[in-house]
């Protein structure tokens, strides 16, 4: 009891000090009282304009890395291709938006297209880096215009999700060898891969070529000299992808090529002796298949359907055949045959006026948001 008796001492001289504090309390009281009223009304609409400002950013920095075009109505409405487009010559980044422009305008669809880019977002042509791949998880069909990239693992996991679930895949001109200089895990997608159960990788095993000269898969004729016509094979004029195609004249060289044994081959290539419309053929060039179909299955998932043609550059699609082959085994792919039509408008939707292909970029300085819209040039130079 002593003890406690003597902390009582200290327990008094500490409610002394605490007595000590009111005075600066009660200045620091004093002080608040010449303060201003806050303006919450203020507050609130400071709030909500930097969200607002902050909301359009990040949408603005959301669209500036794909495109999207969306029709209102048509047999397609409700369904998602995936453009991706990065090639290094063929101008894939014109060919690309203005098929899918007719997609979605013509046909109703809902088009993203995805394009090699830079670091800062502008676009190019061959580039590996490949933004917004993430739109792959809810498409329904994929259309592919690439040569030679090797974008990240977890872009390419991504990829073969789509593929072992059997999406429908249509491949132009060089997207037999879409895949070059992947390392590791992914490395057997390559265009030369030695993997036993998959030669020729993601070219061969989808799509049905790879490239490899030496084996008959490469340039046949000169290229940027002669153009290519393409010719119906007679037997296959009924088939749905041929349905009201006629008078096909591709720009771009003719490839030569050995489809996998499982593909109907629906169109061949003749070279002609020069790039000009109507042009006479060269007699001692054989026709190649130019245009084939077939089912792919990938490891152990769903079988898909798949679409591949050799030509297809930007300026082969100027013409009415070519483009309506494009558009009609797009549909295929995605068991529509039933609305394919051999009449149907598949004009181009705005502004197309594509540039003659080779491996200097026509356009170094566009950002996809730039071809937003049905009414935007595809593609226009900012200077």
């Amino acid at each position: 009891q002593s003890r406690n008796t003597n902390l009582a001492t200290p327990i008094s001289q500490h409610q002394s000090r605490n007595t000590n504090l009111a005075t600066p309390i009660s200045q620091h009281q004093s002080r608040n009282t010449r303060i201003a009223p806050v303006d919450n009304n203020m507050i609130r609409r400071y709030l909500l304009a930097a969200t607002a400002g902050l909301f359009l950013l990040c949408t603005h920095a959301t669209a500036a890395d794909h495109v999207v075009y969306e029709g209102d109505s048509g047999p397609g409405k409700g369904k998602h291709i995936l453009f991706i487009a990065s090639d290094h010559e063929y101008r894939g980044e014109e060919t690309s938006p203005a098929i899918a422009r007719i997609l979605a305008k013509r046909y109703g669809f809902k088009c993203t297209v995805l394009f090699g880019q830079t670091p800062e977002g502008l676009i190019k042509p061959g580039s590996s880096l490949i933004p917004g791949i993430d739109a792959i998880d809810d498409a329904d069909m994929l259309f592919l215009f690439l040569r030679f990239v090797h974008p990240e693992d977890p872009w390419m996991a991504k990829f073969e999700q789509y593929l072992k679930r059997g999406g429908p895949v249509l491949g132009l001109r060089t997207t037999t060898h879409a895949f070059n200089g992947l390392k590791g895990k992914y490395a057997y997608q390559n265009f030369n891969s030695k993997k036993e159960d998959y030669i020729g990788g993601f070219g061969r095993q989808i799509l049905g070529e790879t490239w490899n000269p030496g084996l008959g898969a490469g340039h046949y004729g000169r290229n940027h000299q002669f153009a290519t016509a393409m010719n119906v094979v007679p037997d296959q004029g009924m088939h749905p992808v041929m349905r009201g195609v006629k008078d096909m004249h591709a720009m771009a060289g003719a490839y030569s090529a050995r489809p996998m044994p499982n593909s109907t081959i629906l169109a061949t290539n003749q070279v002609l002796e020069s790039m000009e419309v109507g042009a006479k053929p060269i007699t001692d060039k054989a026709p190649q298949p130019a245009a084939w179909v077939r089912t792919y299955q990938f490891q152990d998932g769903k079988e898909g359907r798949a679409f591949c043609s050799t030509q297809g550059a930007s300026e082969d699609i100027l013409s009415e055949g070519v483009r309506r082959m494009i558009i009609n085994a797009t549909l295929w792919c995605m068991n529509m045959e039933d609305e394919i039509e051999p009449d149907a408008d598949i004009s181009f939707v705005g502004p197309y006026n594509p540039t003659t292909f080779n491996f200097k970029p026509s356009i170094t300085d566009a950002s996809p948001d730039e071809i937003q819209g049905w009414d935007t040039p595809i593609l226009k130079a900012r200077k």
